[in-house]
């Protein structure tokens, strides 16, 4: 397949895995980019940038092929070194990084100074189109249906693809929805340049996560999501478990809720230990719609194989259709 965005990253498929939290480490990182998709290392799953460099240096022993990193930069009383981060990427010759939360200018100018090109996630079109005007190089842009925070404008992804593949210039990458060769296939026929798949990477053979949870996602339906931080106006979309069901019923009682009530069940150690220990009352899930798209736990390389093969004959059936 050859598409912008395989032209850009040096990719043989237009797949991404996306930046996950406690997720996107050397192994599945490697797994994915020796498959022929995009790997990419998460920077602040990673303690310090010291830690970080370890873990790009870990990465190479695993593939010769090229690979990524994300850096999340969001508001917080307690900012982590961003700066720091963005040196230990820049000074060991990664030459993409995947960005979501704010975008500072001096962030993409240092980076594209040094020759590095910028995908950066966004949940709206109009913030799509300020990151096109700001010098990303190329967007991957979040449907409501997707794991993490899909923003407040609930916009689904077959709307906001197909709006956001008419007005934007720069390659686009889908985010959210996707999870095999049927969505596949619909996002390069609106337009598309690639994919961006983070829950359907979560169920893998290499994904650093405890097999109990991985049939969770499994056996779960697209009905088994919840939608939190609503009321706080920080959506985010996580698997529907104990744990989330007590947030939402914080959330909505009587007298409302503040952050504060609910940092107990939320925090991201909790999760942590969800995801490692394989035991779901720990903290949340982060998942998204496409749990109900899950069947089965494979290698990266055997998902992408299929992935791949659906997708192109997909299409191919859909030109039969209309010739």
């Amino acid at each position: 397949m050859k598409t912008r965005i395989t032209e850009m990253l040096g990719t043989k498929y237009p797949i991404i895995q996306g930046g996950m939290m406690w997720v996107g480490r050397a192994e599945l990182v490697a797994a994915v980019s020796n498959a022929g998709a995009f790997g990419i290392i998460t920077a602040l799953t990673q303690p310090t940038p010291e830690h970080l460099v370890k873990e790009i240096e870990r990465t190479r022993t695993l593939t010769d092929k090229p690979f990524g990193v994300n850096l999340t930069i969001l508001p917080s009383a307690k900012p982590p070194p961003y700066e720091a981060y963005l040196d230990a990427i820049l000074d060991n010759g990664i030459k993409v990084i995947e960005t979501a939360g704010n975008n500072p200018k001096e962030f993409i100018a240092k980076a594209k100074a040094r020759g590095v090109k910028i995908i950066h996630k966004c949940t709206a079109v109009r913030h799509a189109l300020s990151a096109e005007r700001n010098g990303v190089d190329a967007v991957s842009i979040d449907g409501m249906e997707c794991a993490g925070h899909p923003g407040e404008d609930q916009i689904g992804c077959l709307v906001l693809f197909a709006i956001a593949a008419k007005k934007l210039k720069i390659p686009l990458v889908a985010s959210g929805g996707i999870a095999d060769g049927r969505t596949m296939a619909a996002a390069l026929a609106m337009g598309i340049d690639g994919i961006n798949m983070g829950t359907r990477f979560c169920v893998t053979k290499e994904a650093p996560i405890h097999d109990k949870i991985k049939q969770l996602l499994v056996d779960k339906s697209e009905r088994d999501t919840l939608l939190i931080f609503r009321t706080l106006h920080n959506t985010g979309r996580v698997l529907k478990t104990s744990v989330s069901e007590e947030v939402v019923a914080t959330e909505n009682r009587p007298g409302g809720c503040e952050f504060k009530d609910i940092q107990h069940l939320v925090s991201g150690a909790k999760g942590r230990e969800a995801l490692e220990s394989g035991d779901e009352s720990k903290g949340l899930i982060w998942a998204g719609q496409t749990v109900g798209l899950i069947d089965d736990i494979p290698t990266c390389a055997e998902l992408i194989d299929k992935m791949v093969r659906e997708c192109r004959e997909l299409l191919s059936a859909a030109r039969d259709k209309v010739n």
